[in-house]
């Protein structure tokens, strides 16, 4: 193999995939990236068994070759060399990656590339374009309510549903549940429901932060693998196998309560009465009254940590029902008001011991519901 690339586009390439290389393995390949001549492109693949990321990036290809090379090392060494020509060479039937740039020589022991973990392919089944934007909207929006431990692997996914002409992304952990409804621009021709593990929708997130082009989703035929591809990269991951909670039937239909608030004061207070939930048992209490007359109505966000202090935060809002009271995890509220970009957020709730319900005020395509937490009043 004998290719020249432009530093700052390997860099960025290895930095793409080498976030699907593992911190452990107990397979060596596991921990290289694989770089091959791709039709006058320089591939660089990283997995992990779960995900797999592809990038390929432009290069001068003088002679066709592949080798695996320890991902961190590849990559800490081209980051740290000056932005110029990088030369990438490998000897016949070698196993050792020769590099070159400026004044910089080195040497890298690597293996075969018939060794790499095979990414697995995925085209004969159901493929979607979805707008790059929206969806980096809808998984922000999301993501973050999945489970972070394997205790039910379930809920460490994303349930995805796609039917009609809407593709809907969910994610609970028994205490919080985040539903997006994503529109498309075509029908569906048949029903999708799949689990996609959380992880790989947040790798995902992230490669198309600057993309403007359509993004692929595809499934294989048998619904073990998703592919999203890019204008320069392609994210494979292993769907997760399982039963998703019925999720409908957590979101409260009726309210006895709704506050109509401004989000980011509410966030404001929210992370103010986060300072003293810390020492509180991450509490933070809600209490909502309506005003008089023609006076808007009033909330009021609270917080105590016994022997060390309280806080207390007032904001009008527009009130609808009857007064209410209840105690939420200081954590869950700030995660959902940093990712909602609504100007108002509504607040609905029953009782102190019913679930809360957030809702965008601008729109129907997103909601959330929090399980509340018990106190003393």
């Amino acid at each position: 193999m004998k290719v020249s690339a432009l530093q700052e586009n390997l860099a960025k390439g290895l930095g793409v995939v080498g976030r699907a290389v593992p911190v452990r393995s107990t397979l060596p390949q596991a921990s290289h990236v694989l770089i091959a001549t791709d039709e006058g492109r320089l591939k660089l693949v990283a997995t992990d068994l779960m995900i797999a990321i592809t990038c390929w990036i432009g290069a001068q290809v003088e002679e066709e070759g592949e080798i695996t090379v320890p991902a961190r090392l590849v990559g800490d060494f081209v980051t740290s060399l000056p932005n110029e020509r990088i030369d990438l060479s490998v000897a016949a039937r070698g196993h050792q990656l020769h590099i070159s740039c400026a004044r910089n020589e080195a040497t890298m022991a690597g293996m075969d590339a018939a060794d790499f973990p095979p990414v697995p392919s995925v085209g004969d089944g159901l493929t979607l374009k979805l707008e790059p934007k929206t969806l980096r909207r809808a998984i922000g929006q999301v993501q973050f309510a999945a489970a972070s431990d394997d205790t039910r692997p379930v809920l460490t996914g994303i349930h995805t549903l796609a039917e009609g002409r809407e593709l809907t992304l969910a994610a609970a952990d028994g205490f919080r549940l985040a539903v997006y409804k994503l529109a498309l621009t075509q029908d569906v021709p048949e029903r999708v429901e799949v689990i996609i593990p959380a992880r790989a929708l947040r790798e995902l997130e992230r490669l198309i932060a600057d993309e403007e082009d359509p993004v692929e989703m595809a499934f294989n035929a048998a619904r073990s693998q998703v592919l999203f591809r890019l204008k320069t990269a392609e994210l494979v991951a292993t769907l997760i196998q399982g039963t998703f909670p019925n999720y409908s039937q957590l979101i409260p239909q009726s309210y006895t309560t709704k506050a109509t608030i401004d989000m980011r004061q509410f966030l404001q207070e929210t992370r103010i009465a986060g300072i003293f939930a810390r020492d509180g048992a991450g509490i933070v209490r809600v209490q909502m009254e309506p005003g008089e007359d023609s006076q808007p109505g009033k909330m009021t966000v609270s917080a105590r940590a016994e022997e060390i202090g309280e806080h207390r935060g007032e904001m009008d809002v527009k009130m609808e029902g009857e007064p209410s009271k209840i105690a939420f995890n200081s954590r869950y509220l700030q995660d959902v008001l940093q990712v909602l970009d609504a100007e108002k957020v509504a607040l609905e709730t029953t009782t102190p011991s019913s679930p809360g319900v957030l809702r965008p005020v601008d729109g129907d395509d997103y909601v959330h519901v929090v399980m509340p937490m018990f106190v003393q009043w």
